[in-house]
């Protein structure tokens, strides 16, 4: 970040406006992969712009790249929140997965009042791409804070390891190790992605056979070994174990359609990939995400907490 000196008697005029706000976007973006909750980006960019207006008029005009300090400083508050979230989530009842993302284009609700219409696209604050899919999102949560920024800045948003060292606070040496480290984790847990519209028949077949609550077909379609972990918070209720096995995982399915009958299954696209969300009586109770490998699917997250299903309870998310 630059350091506010000039010349004697010359006055520095602040950047403009719509440069520094332009940048909304792209710190979401960041936070949201570093955070794993929209909100706690949306928290974190606030706290980055408040840092930016503390600064007076001169110190701000002494900037030269408003874009680099506003990153420096948000990567800084989400390496902070994210040691503090650590020790909030172990108190956290039951599994913690992160906040799942509608896809834009089934987010786009035009609100009319009066002769007023607005479009509201939250969703477009957040770029989906290979980074914010589920499964990727979870092995994050399985890293140090200091792994994860460093992985997120270099190999996601391409920051130099010496950028990214002034904000992680470490050399670029050691910031080159954590992102390595980070690298082996992601590659270990991947699987060979299926093509979209394979993904996407593959959860139609698995949507359609929770509707006729067809054990049967639900365990051909998930992998022997499936897992699948579920996220109440504590809200609403939900298993607090992760449900192993196709059969065991199947069953519980059916239990659950037969305790809903009004429950209404819906395609949608979750955090980039085919997903299903789960309604009841028009209220929005689910949104499952699905990891495949081999034509089965082999790992189920089912958000439930209502606190992380904002983006889809919106008016028109149905």
């Amino acid at each position: 970040m630059s350091t506010p000196t000039t010349e004697p008697g010359h006055v520095l005029s602040e950047p403009d406006l719509s440069v520094v706000v332009g940048e909304r976007r792209r710190l979401i973006n960041l936070g949201y992969r570093l955070l794993g909750s929209l909100s706690e980006a949306e928290d974190a960019v606030q706290e980055t712009y408040a840092r930016w207006y503390a600064m007076s008029p001169r110190q701000r005009g002494a900037v030269d790249s408003p874009g680099a300090w506003l990153t420096t400083v948000a990567g800084r508050v989400c390496l902070d929140m994210l040691g503090s979230a650590r020790v909030r989530r172990e108190r956290y009842v039951g599994p913690w997965i992160p906040e799942p993302l509608p896809d834009r284009s089934e987010w786009a609700v035009a609100h009319t009042d009066g002769d007023r219409s607005e479009t509201v696209d939250p969703a477009d604050r957040v770029t989906l791409d290979e980074s914010v899919n589920m499964a990727f999102l979870v092995v994050l949560e399985s890293m140090t804070p200091a792994e994860r920024v460093a992985f997120i800045l270099h190999d996601v948003f391409r920051y130099p390891f010496a950028e990214v060292a002034e904000i992680v606070g470490r050399s670029p040496a050691a910031c080159r190790q954590l992102a390595s480290s980070a690298r082996r984790r992601i590659g270990s847990s991947r699987s060979p992605a299926a093509p979209m519209a394979g993904q996407a028949a593959l959860v139609r077949d698995f949507k359609e056979a929770w509707e006729a609550k067809d054990i049967k077909a639900l365990v051909d379609l998930l992998d022997p070994g499936a897992t699948m972990t579920a996220d109440g918070g504590g809200l609403v209720g939900a298993v607090l174990r992760p449900v192993e096995g196709s059969r065991l995982i199947a069953q519980y399915l059916v239990h659950i359609a037969d305790k809903a009958p009004g429950l209404t299954l819906l395609e949608r696209t979750v955090n980039g990939r085919p997903g299903l969300v789960a309604q009841n009586a028009g209220v929005t109770a689910t949104v499952a995400a699905f990891d495949l490998a081999d034509g089965r699917i082999t790992r189920i997250w089912a958000v439930r907490n209502p606190e992380k299903l904002r983006p889809w309870t919106e008016d028109g998310a149905s």
